[in-house]
């Protein structure tokens, strides 16, 4: 086995000691973060009642986890955001091959795709109770609209960025559109897929606890409005 160089060595010692150092950083803004919350509502900086405190939520915490009810709610939107993260993936794929196979459909589609993005999901949540009912579905959907939009124009705009060379090198050797999109386009898309799915699992977690707030008696965004009652009530 070669031993590294010098150069190689300090290379590495080099990088362990910036990694360590981004570590410390995170966990000390952190744990800033948590003493000017403690501090601020002990000295009446900000309404404990309105903002709470990190030792009040840590009790409350715990206290949950004794009576198992934090369980229930965390299982609830745990379940809620995985299944609109994997259908958010699932329909933007689907919709954005359709707009890159059919272009003049991406063209009149476009302008009402940019549309529904940027439209204020959390205003739609109230009418999604009203139109699906105050259901498991409803939340689901809720999760769905805050990030399929956005995530439809991202895939499709990094489908019609692939390289065009590449492209005419398959319809040079006799391939055809299939082989364009199966060949080129997904494989050359993978890390707009893993950049999209960073972004939207996030999205669909705030998109189904807004819905929680709305329309649902158990998960995250339920025991944040109705924390106290719903503690009460698991006790």
């Amino acid at each position: 086995m070669v031993e590294p160089s010098l150069t190689q060595q300090s290379f590495l010692e080099e990088r362990k000691r910036r990694l360590r150092f981004i570590t410390f950083a995170q966990i000390f803004i952190f744990l800033l973060f948590l003493l000017i919350w403690e501090v601020s509502t002990r000295f009446h900086v900000i309404d404990a009642f309105i903002f709470s405190s990190p030792t009040r939520v840590c009790q409350t915490f715990f206290s949950m986890v004794s009576d198992k009810t934090i369980f229930l709610h965390i299982g609830s939107t745990l379940l809620e955001t995985l299944v609109s993260f994997i259908l958010v993936f699932f329909f933007s794929l689907l919709i954005a091959i359709i707009l890159w196979r059919f272009n003049s459909l991406s063209k009149i589609l476009e302008p009402y795709l940019v549309v529904l993005n940027s439209l204020p999901k959390s205003a739609l949540a109230p009418l999604l109770i009203v139109w699906l009912g105050s259901n498991m579905k409803t939340i689901i959907v809720a999760g769905m609209s805050v990030a399929i939009f956005g995530s439809i124009l991202t895939i499709y705009t990094g489908f019609s960025e692939v390289d065009l060379e590449k492209i005419k090198l398959i319809y040079t050797l006799g391939g055809k559109k299939r082989d364009v999109l199966w060949k080129v386009v997904l494989p050359s898309s993978i890390p707009i897929f893993i950049n999209t799915m960073k972004v939207n699992i996030g999205l669909c977690l705030v998109g189904v606890v807004i819905g929680e707030f709305i329309g649902s008696r158990q998960g995250l965004g339920y025991l944040i409005i109705y924390g106290s009652q719903v503690f009460r009530w698991g006790a």
